[in-house]
């Protein structure tokens, strides 16, 4: 099966990308910062999407790339099909997991609502089902004895995730923003520091900054303005077209046919018009 293999080496896989995240280079306590060469590639939410990652992996080569950076994020909690068969997103984060071993200076995961959902064991309710039971359900089906093995991996994984990315031309990528109410008082010294278990927790920092939604071009340039950044690139909002712009930000979606992602110049500036021009979508991707 797609991702299948036994739970020793999934474990090694995630404790070991868990390492690698924490001890990036790249990284200063949650947040971490890219230069002005080469690409940076951007998703967003995968959600178990693995034709889409696929996809992402080709066009990026990396084997091939090594100027090429890729960001992505939210990859658990798929939909099942048929409805109520498990959920076998631990697919997907396995995959990235091993990615990021692979090539531990081109790849990067950050932090997001339902992989702290996950951790904290917060149920999220969709369409009537219970994602984290669903999402258990796989693991045991995968992993049979060692599925317990396998999630305290998993919560290993997620708790070395980063916050957030900037590049030096002044892009903010990250899951979400903070909704409208907390955006002006949301403690900015989360992204200076290891995450805490307060932080990850409801009413945390960190739960807050992946959680936020319903933002406004009016919101997003409160953020910027407290950031000193220019432009932000996040998922978490759904759109059945692929992304949306909403002043400063752009809102991408990749867990669907019509999914999307960008390519960014580290070496260049961008207007949030000219970040919207350069989205290609996955079924582009051959």
């Amino acid at each position: 099966m797609a991702g299948a293999t036994d739970a020793q080496t999934a474990c090694a896989t995630l404790r070991d990308a868990a390492r690698l995240n924490r001890e990036d280079p790249n990284r200063r306590g949650a947040l971490l910062t890219f230069g002005s060469a080469g690409q940076l590639v951007m998703t967003g939410d995968l959600h178990g999407n693995l034709r889409n990652f696929e996809k992402l992996q080709r066009y990026c080569a990396l084997e091939s790339s090594p100027g090429r950076c890729v960001v992505i994020h939210e990859l658990i909690h798929e939909e099942p099909e048929p409805p109520g068969r498990p959920d076998f997103s631990i697919d997907l984060l396995l995959r990235a997991a091993a990615w990021k071993c692979a090539h531990p200076d081109n790849v990067f995961v950050l932090q997001s609502n339902h992989e702290l959902s996950q951790l904290g064991r917060h149920e999220i309710s969709k369409g009537g089902r219970c994602v984290l039971g669903d999402f258990v359900r796989g693991v045991e089906q995968r992993y049979g004895a060692g599925a317990a093995d396998v999630l305290g991996a998993v919560d290993d994984y997620i708790t070395s995730l980063p916050l957030a990315a900037r590049t030096a031309s002044g892009i903010f990528l990250t899951h979400s923003l903070p909704d409208a109410l907390a955006v002006d008082s949301f403690d900015l010294t989360v992204f200076d520091r290891e995450p805490t278990p307060a932080d990850l927790a409801p009413g945390g920092a960190a739960y807050a900054l992946v959680w936020g939604r319903y933002h406004t071009a009016e919101v997003a340039e409160r953020f910027a303005q407290r950031l000193g950044v220019a432009l932000f690139i996040v998922g978490h909002m759904p759109q059945e077209c692929g992304y949306v712009r909403i002043g400063r930000m752009v809102i991408l979606s990749s867990e669907h046919a019509h999914g999307v992602f960008v390519p960014i110049d580290l070496g260049r500036t961008y207007t949030a018009e000219e970040l919207e021009e350069s989205i290609r979508k996955f079924v582009s991707v051959g």
